[in-house]
């Protein structure tokens, strides 16, 4: 059994060595003109604490300058303030983070990427994101730029992602929004995660064009033609990334027309031309459309009832919004099993959930406005819910169950398929016997929907629900 009590005066003799004078055998000059300094070092510690700088050590270790100093490097893309952060850390190991402004624990990870401090590397992604999230949102340009930059950044790509698919209006009010690069903006409102609606996505991304134009006014009426073309050439990659066709005529006429002048003319007369015909047959295409789902389980008449659950409406309410129902997973069509639900539904977010139990007419479900993963941990949201319908034939007679603690709404287990709760439903587990089995388990964190039981699927059913 080892004792760790020597450690500390380890480190500090170690510490001691770095401060010393006599004994270096390395210079690193670090920095650009006009900020640069050379710091001394010793090459045995840097070889089994740096890969990077052993790299470059075993190609000079035999090269002896004039001066009787073995080695120089020079590391121009670190700030010398960072980099004897890092020399700290190196030789004894220590790191006090919370001594250090936000921008410069980034700017210690990207050093520590450049020098291949694994351990280092990290560490800091775990300090920011579960110390620092709020900083990140604000600042969230800086974030999604440095992650996706550099493959080692896992965890913030993580962060980022899942940002992105939960409160994306964080990123888009953010206070750096309007400074994000063009290409990122691009690859934002390009996400298959993106859970915001086109219209959504228009204004911020005029937002954005007009931001990069000081000059010009948020209001197109007073546009002269030359605002026009500036606008236009500002936003000319965005426009083939907008999808205006699912836009409601509304939305086209109040937001989108008034700055018709920056389409390109061929898709400007094709949208007038979509939304006149739409707004012709505005009614019987609604009634077609509303009214048709990709189910073998539910109907029209259950979907209106989820849709009023999701915004918190009671039965009887007039309904607020009509959500459409994007079927993504399929039983019979995919296969009954969690490996094959995680490969599709992990990291989509807004999903219900929907079984048919075997050899009757009764229906279960759950909704998830956060997104599955398979990490054996639980999803925190206040706005998940579970529900059952005891008569497919009749809505009416449904049990709905709304979560009780936020912080056990979900679980993601890789095993299992979609679980809400500590199991209080459980939509299906696994092929056994052939038969893929699901359980409602005693209720803890929600209300009770139905007896508690194992039960047999027919079939099991996913949508990612979007405004329609």
């Amino acid at each position: 059994m080892y004792d760790d009590k020597f450690l500390p005066k380890l480190s500090q003799n170690l510490l001691e060595i770095l401060e010393d004078n006599e004994f270096y055998d390395v210079t690193i000059e670090v920095g650009n003109d006009p900020y640069v300094k050379i710091f001394r070092s010793h090459m045995v510690i840097l070889n089994y604490r740096s890969p990077y700088l052993r790299r470059i050590l075993s190609t000079n270790a035999n090269k002896k300058n004039d001066d009787g100093i073995l080695v120089h490097i020079k590391l121009p893309n670190i700030f010398p303030g960072i980099f004897q952060m890092i020399l700290r850390y190196i030789y004894g190991g220590r790191l006090s983070l919370e001594e250090y402004d936000t921008s410069d624990i980034i700017k210690i990870l990207i050093a520590a990427n450049e020098l291949s401090l694994q351990e280092l590397i990290t560490h800091l992604q775990s300090f920011l994101i579960e110390n620092k999230k709020n900083w990140m949102e604000k600042n969230f340009n800086l974030i999604y730029k440095t992650s996706f930059e550099n493959d080692s950044f896992l965890k913030l790509q993580n962060f980022c992602t899942e940002l992105i698919s939960n409160e994306p209006e964080k990123i888009f009010n953010s206070i750096d929004f309007i400074s994000l690069s063009e290409k990122s903006l691009i690859s934002l409102i390009q996400h298959d995660n993106l859970q915001m609606n086109v219209i959504q996505i228009w204004e911020h991304v005029l937002k954005w064009g007009i931001a990069q134009n000081p000059g010009l006014s948020s209001d197109p009426s007073s546009y002269s033609k030359d605002d026009f073309n500036t606008l236009k050439n500002t936003l000319q990659q965005f426009i083939p990334f907008i999808k205006f066709f699912n836009l409601n005529h509304k939305e086209f006429l109040n937001i989108v027309y008034p700055y018709k002048k920056i389409i390109p003319k061929d898709l400007r007369e094709n949208l007038i031309k979509h939304f006149i015909d739409r707004s012709e047959t505005m009614i019987t295409t609604k009634e077609i459309s509303s009214k048709s789902i990709d189910s073998r389980i539910i109907t029209f008449q259950h979907t209106e009832l989820i849709s009023k659950w999701i915004d918190r409406l009671e039965n009887t309410d007039e309904m607020k919004n009509l959500y459409e129902f994007k079927l993504i997973f399929r039983g019979t069509r995919d296969g009954f099993s969690a490996s094959k639900f995680h490969e599709i539904c992990d990291y989509k977010s807004h999903t219900i959930s929907i079984i048919k139990v075997k050899d009757s007419n009764e229906i279960l479900g759950g909704y998830n406005p956060i997104i599955w993963k398979s990490d054996n941990s639980y999803g925190t949201t206040k706005d998940s819910f579970i529900f059952s319908f005891k008569n497919k034939e009749n809505v009416e007679e449904n049990v709905l169950s709304r979560v009780k603690d936020e912080r056990y709404a979900t679980y993601n287990y890789p095993n299992y398929g979609p679980v809400f709760g500590s199991g209080e439903l459980n939509l299906f587990i696994r092929v056994f016997k052939g038969k893929s089995r699901g359980s409602v388990r005693e209720p803890i964190y929600y209300e009770s929907i139905r007896e508690i039981d194992s039960f047999c699927v027919e079939e099991f059913e996913v949508f990612q629900i979007m405004k329609d």
